[in-house]
């Protein structure tokens, strides 16, 4: 006959919602070697946690050294974009369930950006590129004496292109960003986009000369990557058309 005590610690074994999980992240540590290699950690965790949840329990609770950016943890800030079983995700909004956690769950840095460290990558050119195309409300003549009025219509115009939470997912599962990086790439294009279709807005054209150039939105191929890997729903892919639409008939 089992024991009290016995029956208790079972019950409560039965009950546990934890899952041994395998994570394995590509480390890069420049200090030591050139070359970037495979580590694995195992760890109990519930699997209606997330993966950024993982990474803590890592790096709190295993290994200190191990580096990655977050901020807000709720999807907001796009700080902890990375590519989780092949596919780039934030990891703060990817659940380990919804990854098929009996087999390891592969982390590693976004591609098409030098890596710094661990998960953490040089995101100077992504932010370049996004500045270059005036990613702000530009207005002549006078400051006006109250604000500027736009119709429920005009802004839907550009509505979804707000979204941008400047996570680089988008642009870093582009095939042209990873084999020239001189390539403006989708979030950029996707920020002018923002401002191009504005009704407030006046430097419409000057935008889309800025992307009319080489390096601009003609080296999109259409392959939809962006669309897939942006965590907002944004339609990239419709919004880079919609600029190369407006280049050609100068109608925006």
């Amino acid at each position: 006959m089992a024991t009290p005590v016995l029956d208790k610690v079972e019950a409560e074994s039965a009950a546990s919602p934890y899952i041994t999980v395998t994570m394995r992240i590509r480390r890069f540590n420049p200090e030591i070697s050139d070359a970037s290699v495979w580590e694995d950690f195992q760890i109990e965790i519930d699997p209606k946690e997330r993966v950024l949840d993982a990474l803590h329990k890592i790096k709190w609770d295993v290994d200190g050294t191990l580096t990655f950016r977050r901020s807000c943890a709720h999807g907001i800030c796009g700080s902890d974009a990375m590519r989780i079983n092949g596919k780039n995700r934030l990891a703060c909004k990817t659940l380990i369930k919804d990854i098929n956690p009996e087999k390891p769950i592969t982390v590693e840095a976004i591609k098409g950006l030098t890596v710094l460290k661990d998960l953490v990558v040089d995101m100077e050119p992504f932010f370049q590129a996004y500045r270059d195309v005036m990613p702000f409300l530009v207005t002549k003549g006078n400051e006006p004496t109250r604000e500027r009025l736009q119709t429920a219509e005009d802004r839907e115009r550009f509505d979804d292109t707000t979204k941008c939470i400047l996570c680089a997912a988008c642009t870093s599962s582009c095939p042209v960003f990873w084999n020239d990086g001189q390539y403006f790439g989708p979030a950029a294009i996707v920020n002018a986009h923002r401002f191009i279709f504005d009704s407030r807005d006046e430097a419409g054209e000057q935008r889309l000369e800025i992307l009319n150039d080489k390096d601009g939105v003609w080296r999109c191929r259409t392959t939809f990557n962006c669309t897939d890997a942006c965590p907002r729903g944004i339609e990239v892919t419709k919004a880079i058309q919609e600029v190369k639409r407006a280049l050609i008939t100068r109608r925006f």
